[in-house]
Order: structure tokens, then sequence, then C-alpha cells
């Protein structure tokens, strides 16, 4: 019992530390600290796997309020449950709010100073740039047939040149899903949910459209 216990604390310890530390490296929040979440969760301690981590993005992503600390908190709760929601939310913003209550200070007293406008206009690209990986990485694995694809663009598309909420788009996409998973079903259609089924014997992947 007090092995569990130890174990459980130093979970949420790790997983406080974790985020505390993504929190204020990660310039431009939200989809810019994914990769930044992935390199820890996936990549160096495999909580988990590239497919839970698109579904959790994909959840994320949906879900309201800002995805880089939705996904904190569905890492926080797969590793300690409700608690290590609560932990991992903590130390993904605390760090933030200290640093953005800091520069609301610094730049009411520098905010014209031109070597400041010049450092964040170099943020802004490195901003842009940690995005579009995230976009690429998601794309990777998200963007397997015809039907994906079309949904991606459309999607951007009326995001780009329309004023409809974006909440109004999420749920068009959640219905449109359905609708297209089920229309195939009955049409006795192969229904792919994945991006490639890789042969054990080969090296051989298999596409659907």
């Amino acid at each position: 019992m007090a092995n569990e216990q130890n174990n459980r604390l130093g979970m949420l310890l790790q997983l406080f530390w974790i985020f505390f530390r993504i929190g204020p490296t990660t310039f431009g929040g939200g989809y810019a600290m994914m990769p930044m979440i992935e390199r820890e969760a996936v990549q160096k301690r495999q909580w988990l796997d590239e497919k839970e981590w698109m579904q959790l993005i994909s959840l994320a992503g949906s879900a309201p309020g800002g995805v880089g600390v939705n996904a904190a908190a569905m890492v926080g709760y797969r590793q300690a449950g409700a608690a290590g929601a609560i932990i991992a939310i903590v130390g993904i913003t605390l760090p933030t709010l200290l640093l953005v209550l800091l520069l609301g200070l610094f730049m009411r007293v520098f905010g014209d100073h031109p070597k400041l406008v010049a450092a964040l206009k170099g943020i802004h690209g490195a901003v842009i740039a940690l995005m579009v990986m995230a976009a690429y990485r998601m794309a990777r694995a998200a963007l397997f047939d015809v039907a994906t694809t079309f949904v991606a663009v459309v999607t951007l598309a009326v995001l780009l040149f329309t004023t409809i909420n974006p909440i109004y788009v999420v749920m068009a996409g959640l219905l449109g899903g359905i609708v297209f998973t089920k229309g195939k079903e009955l049409l006795g259609m192969k229904v792919l949910t994945e991006k490639a089924s890789v042969s054990r014997n080969s090296s051989e992947i298999e596409y659907y459209i």
C-alpha cells in the first residue's frame, strides 16, 4: 500500500514538473505546445503511442479551451486519474500565468523599445514554425483517404473565407464522419479508420480510398 502511494505521488510530481517546464518554454501556446508534449509523453516516456496521440490531439482540439491545456489534462488523467489531470493543468498554466503578469508590467515600461519589438517579431516566426510542425504531424496520420482529405480542405476553406463559428465546423465534421462511415457500411464498402495496414511479414503498406 505504501509503495503504491509513493508511486502515485511520484507520478504526480513527475507530471507537474514535466508540464511546469513545457509551459514557459513554448511561446504561442495551443498547438505550439503539442510538439513539446508529444516529445515528453510519446517519444521519451512512451505513455502513449502514435495512434493514441493523434486521437488525443483531435479530442483536445475539439473540446472547449486551449488545446495545449486540454492535452495536458488528458495525459495527466491517463497517467494518474483526476488528480493527474489537475496537477498537469496547474503545472502547464502556473508558470505561464506568472510570466504573463511579469511581461505585462515589462511591456508597459519597455513596450516601444526597438530591440524588444525586433525580438517579438522573431518569436512570431518561431511560433508559426511550431504550429506548422504540429499541423504536419497531425495531417500525416489523420489524412489517409479521399474523404479525410476532402474534409480537411473544405474545413480550411470555410475557416479562412467565412465567419462561421469553429464549433459549428467541428460539429459538422463529427456528423459528417458518422454519416460517411455508416454510408460505407450500408454499401458494403470497407471502412478504414487508420492511415495504413502494415503487413508483419513485409514492408508493404496498403492504402485504401
